[in-house]
C-alpha cells in the first residue's frame, strides 16, 4: 500500500475550551457552504428578480434559514429510515438528535428543503416554490461540495477497494473497517459538484427566465451521477443486503425522473403557475 496516498487528519479541527464541546472539520465545512451560499444566493436573487440589495438580503436571510433546518431535519430523518435500524431509534429517540454522531443523508435533504420551500412559500407568496428552487440550485452545489468534502476529512461514504493508481488508504475509517486502497468516492462526487457549480452558475442569467428549466437540469444531471458514482460506493444502508441497487441508486432515479418531467413541462410550456404561483 506504499504507492497509494494515506489520509489520516484528525476529524476534529478544535475543542471548545471550558465545555470541552470538540468541533469537527465536516460541521465547519457545511457551516461554511452555507455562509457563501447566502452571500451567492443574494447576488442571485438581485439579478433574477431584479430587487435592490436590502430587498434581496431580508428575502434570502428567511429562505436560508428555512433552507437550513429542512437540510438537517429532513437529512437526519432520511438517514435514520433508510440507512439505520429505526427500531432502535424508537427504543432511544433523543439519539435522533445527535447529528454530530454522524448520518445525515443527503436525499432525506432534498425532501426536507422541499417541504421547508413549501412552508416558506405560503407564509411569504412572493416566489414560487419551483422558482425558489432555481434559485438555490447553484448555492446548493457549492453547499454539496464542501459537504463531500467533509466526508473525505471524516473519512466516511467510502468508496470501494481498488487498486488504481489513485485510490486513497483511509488510516481509521468511521465504519471500523481495516485501511485498504479505495475509490476516493467523496472526491469524485465534490469534484463533479463543483464542476456543475461553475456550470449552471455561468449559465443561470441565461436560463432563468424559464421557470423550472435549472431545477430540471439539476436534478437530471447531480442525480444520475450520483447514480453512477454509487456502483463505486459501498452500500451505507442496512435495511439493503445484496441487491442490485444500493439505497442512494434506488433513491435518486426518482430525483432524476421529476428532473425530467419538469425539462419537458418547461419545455412545452406546461409549468404550472397556477401550482408554482409568482407574485413577481
Amino acid at each position: 500500500m506504499d504507492n497509494y496516498f494515506f489520509w489520516d487528519v484528525d476529524p476534529i479541527a478544535f475543542t471548545i475550551p471550558l465545555i470541552n464541546r470538540p468541533i469537527a472539520w465536516y460541521g465547519i465545512l457545511f457551516a461554511i457552504g452555507f455562509f457563501l451560499g447566502f452571500y451567492l444566493l443574494v447576488s442571485l436573487v438581485r439579478k433574477a428578480q431584479g430587487w435592490d440589495k436590502k430587498e434581496a438580503v431580508r428575502f434570502s436571510e428567511k429562505l436560508t434559514v428555512y433552507v437550513i433546518i429542512g437540510t438537517v431535519v429532513g437529512a437526519r430523518l432520511g438517514h435514520i429510515l433508510f440507512y439505520e435500524n429505526l427500531r432502535e431509534y424508537l427504543l432511544h429517540p433523543l439519539d435522533i438528535l445527535k447529528t454530530w454522531e454522524g448520518g445525515l443523508a443527503s436525499h432525506g435533504g432534498v425532501v426536507g428543503i422541499f417541504i421547508a420551500l413549501t412552508v416558506f412559500y405560503f407564509r411569504q407568496r412572493k416566489v414560487s416554490i419551483l422558482r425558489t428552487v432555481d434559485l438555490i440550485v447553484v448555492p446548493a452545489l457549492l453547499v454539496g461540495t464542501l459537504i463531500r468534502l467533509g466526508n473525505f476529512v471524516n473519512q466516511e461514504v467510502l468508496g470501494t477497494v481498488t487498486t488504481v493508481p489513485w485510490a486513497v488508504v483511509f488510516g481509521h475509517p468511521i465504519d471500523g473497517s481495516l485501511p485498504t486502497p479505495r475509490h476516493p468516492a467523496q472526491l469524485y462526487e465534490a469534484l463533479f459538484y463543483f464542476a456543475m457549480f461553475l456550470t449552471f452558475w455561468k449559465l443561470f442569467p441565461r436560463m432563468i427566465a424559464q421557470t423550472g428549466r435549472l431545477a430540471g437540469l439539476f436534478f437530471v444531471a447531480v442525480f444520475a451521477f450520483r447514480f453512477g458514482v454509487e456502483f463505486l460506493k459501498e452500500e451505507q444502508s442496512h435495511l439493503l443486503g445484496e441487491h442490485l441497487f444500493t439505497m442512494g441508486q434506488w433513491l435518486s432515479i426518482p430525483l432524476v425522473f421529476l428532473g425530467i418531467i419538469l425539462l419537458w413541462k418547461e419545455r412545452r410550456g406546461e409549468v404550472d403557475q397556477t401550482t408554482f404561483l409568482e407574485s413577481r
